[in-house]
């Protein structure tokens, strides 16, 4: 399974972007797949997530409402939506795709078997 990321970039604040992520080698519709970021001199944490099975979406706090993650299995492809971005999103995403996930594995990124690469998106105020 290999996952790559894609669709970061430099926005200003108030901006959209929207991210995606393809996978080769699987087919996507059976893996659940979340939106994790990682800041400059912060831990990774979980932004939002989309579950294989039903498609069930949850969200960050931080990211509820401007944020909205999408899935297309035809194109083993997941999508994360980024409106009204704000400076403190400014951080590399990466994408990750887990198997069998409960909804206590979801937010956890050590339940991710597969990553990305990362994709750094930079939000200027």
């Amino acid at each position: 399974v290999q996952l790559q990321a894609s669709g970061g970039g430099l926005v200003q604040a108030g901006g959209s972007l929207r991210l995606s992520c393809a996978a080769s080698g699987c087919s996507f519709s059976n893996f659940a797949v979340g939106w994790f970021r990682q800041a400059p001199g912060k831990e990774r944490e979980f932004v939002a997530v989309i579950r294989n099975s039903g498609g069930a979406t949850y969200y960050a706090d931080a990211v509820k409402g401007r944020f909205s993650i999408s899935r297309d299995n035809a194109k083993n492809t997941v999508f994360l939506q980024m409106n009204s971005l704000k400076p403190e999103d400014t951080a590399v995403y990466y994408c990750a795709a887990g198997r069998n996930l409960i909804y206590s594995d979801i937010r956890s990124s050590d339940r991710y078997g597969y990553w990305g690469q990362g994709t750094l998106v930079t939000v200027s105020s």
